[in-house]
C-alpha cells in the first residue's frame, strides 16, 4: 500500500462549484450558473455554448429539425421568431406539426386540459375512474387529448376546408412536398390576415413570407397527409417525396458552414443528420433536446458522438445532447443564446 497519487491522465482538476440563483438574474445568468454544476445542467450549459456559436455565426447555415407535440403544447412562436429573426435556413418538421400550426393560424385554439380524472362525488369522496373512462368521455364530446392539451375536433373540419379551397387548388399534378408546405404557408397567412384572426400566422407562414423551406419527409403520418391523399383520390394531385432531397442536399453542400439544431427525434432528426452522408463535409455544429434514451440503439435517442462515427459531424466539430423535457429545454436554450447574441 502507498499514499502517493498514481500518474493521472483522463482526470484534470475541474471542481464542481454550486450553483448560485438570485432574483432579477437572466435566463443567460442561469444558463452560464448551470456550467457549474453537474448532469443536465452541464449538458445543457453546453447546449446554450455551441447553440451561440451556431446561431452567431452569418456563416453557419443551421438546419432545424422540430419532431414531437412542439405547437399543440406552445412552442409554436419561439419557432416563427427564430425563423423571420433569421436564426433557421432550413425547417425539417412533421406534418403533424403542420396540422397544429395551420388550426392555430386559421382561427383554431389547442387547450389546457388534464391526463386523467379526478371527479368528486356531492359527498366530497373521488370518484374511482380509469383513464380509460376519462378518455373515452373526452371521445364521447368529441375532443381529442395531446397529454395534457385538448384540441376540439371540429378544428379539423376547419382544416379540411381550409386545405380544400385555398391550398389544393393551387396545385395540378405531382408537387415536391417543400412547394406544397410553401403553398400551405402562404394560404395560411393570407386567411389569418382576411380573417383578423387573432393570432400569428404561424410557421409555415413565416417560413414562407423569409423563403426559408419547409421540408416534412413524412407528411403522410398525419391528418395533414390523410388529407392530401383524400385529395389525391379525386384530382390529378400527388405529392413527390424524393424531389425534396435534391433541393435540401443542395443547401448542405453549398453551406459554408453547418449547424443542426434537433428537437426531438424520429424523421425530422435523421433527415436533417442523413444529409451530410451525400456532401463532402459533415456538420459543425449539432444540438439534440430528446427524452428517448441512447440505450436502446434507436435514432431517437441516439447521442451526437454516435452520429460523427457515421461522418455526420465533423471530427472538430462541437455536438451537445440534452436528456429532458423539450417545452422545458427549448425555451431555455433559445432565451439564453438570443440574449448572448443580441447583446
Amino acid at each position: 500500500m502507498t499514499d502517493e497519487t498514481p500518474p493521472r491522465e483522463e482526470f484534470s482538476p475541474d471542481p464542481i462549484e454550486h450553483t448560485s440563483v438570485h432574483a432579477g438574474m437572466s435566463v443567460g445568468e442561469l444558463a452560464a450558473e448551470y456550467g457549474n454544476a453537474g448532469i443536465g445542467a452541464t449538458d445543457l450549459n453546453r447546449a446554450v455554448g455551441i447553440t451561440e456559436r451556431m446561431f452567431g455565426d452569418e456563416d453557419v447555415s443551421v438546419f432545424f429539425g422540430l419532431a414531437g407535440a412542439m405547437v399543440p403544447t406552445g412552442m409554436r412562436q419561439l419557432v416563427v421568431d427564430l425563423i423571420r429573426d433569421g436564426y433557421i435556413d432550413a425547417l425539417v418538421t412533421t406534418g403533424a406539426n403542420l396540422t397544429h400550426d395551420t388550426i392555430e393560424g386559421i382561427g383554431g385554439k389547442h387547450h389546457h386540459g388534464r391526463t386523467g380524472p379526478h371527479d368528486p362525488h356531492e359527498d366530497g369522496e373521488h370518484e374511482e375512474r380509469t383513464e380509460r373512462d376519462h378518455d373515452e368521455a373526452l371521445r364521447d364530446e368529441w375532443v381529442d387529448r395531446i397529454y395534457n392539451v385538448y384540441l376540439p375536433q371540429e378544428h379539423f373540419t376547419l382544416l379540411e376546408t381550409h386545405l380544400r379551397e385555398e391550398v389544393f387548388p393551387a396545385f395540378e399534378g405531382t408537387v415536391s412536398i417543400r412547394e406544397l408546405t410553401a403553398e400551405l404557408g402562404r394560404a395560411t397567412a393570407e386567411v389569418n390576415s382576411t380573417k383578423g384572426i387573432d393570432e400569428d400566422p404561424g410557421i409555415a407562414a413565416a417560413a414562407y413570407e423569409e423563403d426559408v423551406p419547409i421540408y416534412c419527409p413524412a407528411i403522410q403520418d398525419s391528418v395533414l397527409g390523410l388529407q392530401s391523399w383524400m385529395f389525391s383520390q379525386t384530382s390529378a394531385f400527388s405529392l413527390d417525396a424524393l424531389s425534396d432531397m435534391t433541393h435540401l442536399n443542395d443547401l448542405a453542400y453549398h453551406a459554408d458552414r453547418a449547424g443542426a439544431f434537433v428537437v426531438g427525434g424520429g424523421v425530422p432528426k435523421n433527415y436533417v443528420l442523413q444529409t451530410m452522408l451525400v456532401t463532402p463535409t459533415a456538420y459543425d455544429y449539432a444540438v439534440q433536446l430528446t427524452m428517448d434514451p441512447p440505450q436502446t440503439g434507436g435514432l431517437s435517442g441516439a447521442t451526437l458522438d454516435e452520429a460523427r462515427s457515421w461522418g455526420k459531424i465533423e471530427k472538430a466539430g462541437e455536438n451537445a445532447s440534452v436528456y429532458a423535457d423539450a417545452t422545458i429545454t427549448l425555451p431555455l436554450v433559445v432565451a439564453a443564446v438570443r440574449e448572448r447574441v443580441e447583446q
